[in-house]
Formats: C-alpha cells, sequence, structure tokens
C-alpha cells in the first residue's frame, strides 16, 4: 500500500511559495492527515523493517523524525518551516549523529536517501583513518560492490587540505582517506513517494549500502 497520496506533494509546492505562519496555521489541518502522519507510518515500516534485518536499529518514529520547524536564530533565511520532511534511520536516530545509517528526506521535487559517516568526531576520524588503512583492500572492494556501484556510485565527502603524517603514503593512492566524511547518497524523483512499493524501493538502497555502513561503524570505535 501506499502511505502517501498527491496532496502530499502539492502541499510542499504550496509551502515552497507561502513559507509563513499565516499559510501553515491554515493548511494545519492538510499537514497533520496528508503529511506528518503517512510521514510517520512510512517511517514505521522502515524501522521495522530494517530492525527485522537489524536488531540494533530498535527505535520509534518519534527518535528519528525531524521537527518540520526550522531554527532561525542564527540563518539569513527567516522562513520558519522546512520544505520537506526528514528522518535519521540509524540504532540510534536523532541522539547521536555520529552513527553511520540513513538520512531520509522528502521534497516536493525528489526524494534523498544519505548512507554512511557524515558528523565524525576528531578521534572518531583517526580511528576509521586507521581501520581503512589496516583494511584497504576490503575498503576498496566494498566500493566496487556491484549493488554498491549501482544504487549509490562512490564515496563523498569534504576531505582536509592537510592530513596526518602517517596518512600521506596511502593518500597518494586512495585520497579518500583525505576525507572528513565517508558518505554515499542518490536522488529518486518524487512520483517514488506515491508508489505501493516504495518502501520496498528504499530497503533495496538499504541492502547496497549496509556492508559499508558496517564497515565504517567498526572503524569509528
Amino acid at each position: 500500500m501506499s502511505h502517501f497520496n498527491e496532496d502530499f506533494i502539492k502541499f510542499f509546492k504550496q509551502l515552497e511559495k507561502n513559507n509563513n505562519r499565516e499559510w501553515f496555521e491554515k493548511n494545519k489541518p492538510r499537514y497533520f492527515e496528508n503529511v506528518k502522519q503517512p510521514f510517520e507510518d512510512f517511517i514505521q515500516e522502515m524501522l521495522h523493517r530494517m530492525h527485522e534485518d537489524d536488531e540494533s536499529i530498535n527505535i520509534t518514529p518519534r527518535e528519528a523524525i525531524f521537527r518540520i520547524y526550522k531554527d532561525v536564530r542564527f540563518s539569513k533565511d527567516k522562513t520558519p518551516y522546512k520544505t520537506c520532511v526528514s528522518a535519521i534511520l540509524s540504532s540510534s536516530g536523532r541522539k547521536n549523529f555520529t552513527v553511520p545509517g540513513y538520512y531520509l528526506e522528502l521534497r516536493s521535487d525528489e526524494v534523498r536517501f544519505y548512507g554512511g559517516a557524515h558528523f565524525l568526531e576528531k578521534n572518531q576520524l583517526q580511528n576509521l583513518r586507521e581501520h581503512i588503512v589496516s583494511n584497504l583492500k576490503e575498503f576498496e572492494s566494498l566500493m566496487k560492490e556491484k549493488n554498491f556501484k549501482k544504487y549509490f556510485g562512490e564515496i563523498l565527502g569534504e576531505q582536509n587540505k592537510r592530513i596526518p603524517k602517517e596518512f600521506k603514503e596511502v593518500a597518494e593512492t586512495q585520497p579518500l582517506i583525505a576525507n572528513k566524511q565517508f558518505y554515499f547518497f542518490t536522488k529518486l524523483d518524487s512520483s517514488k513517494i506515491l508508489a505501493k512499493n516504495f518502501a520496498d524501493v528504499l530497503m533495496k538502497y538499504y541492502h547496497a549500502g549496509k556492508p559499508m555502513n558496517k564497515f565504517l561503524q567498526k572503524g569509528m570505535k
């Protein structure tokens, strides 16, 4: 079954043009009925499916889903609402952004699905780099794995201009060792949101990225 109807996409298209409190309050019943509740139900299904595969993923939708209200205190953009819904699907959810998992974002025009390690503390980055150096063939094999290449393509992330000297030699043949983040992602057309098999589609991406997530998680400890 599909958790979403066409008004889910329509709501965000209209919010993009009317990002103000007056419009949002007027359309709040639509938001609760066609956006908030369907998204919670969908995240519940995704978490249930992921838990069946990995028992460490045992969080509630409330622990995974971000609020639609923006924190505008330090932003030049003072529009009050996000024009998407989003959630972190991992063993820790929003409690710990450093845990490798998945980030899902549904927008009016696309679906964004991220995996990997995007927020690493200094000691975690050092540990992960050491892990990659010690298991370089495994790391490169995971990146070349057929389904990972098919669904995500490559590892991305901002790089340090300077890295500890013990990694400089490896960086000559494997430049990713200089990364500050190790993440991967895909974009899908928003029409997928309305499809009955939307959860099935995302689970294919989940399985394709799982071995890399496990490698990164092991290395960060």
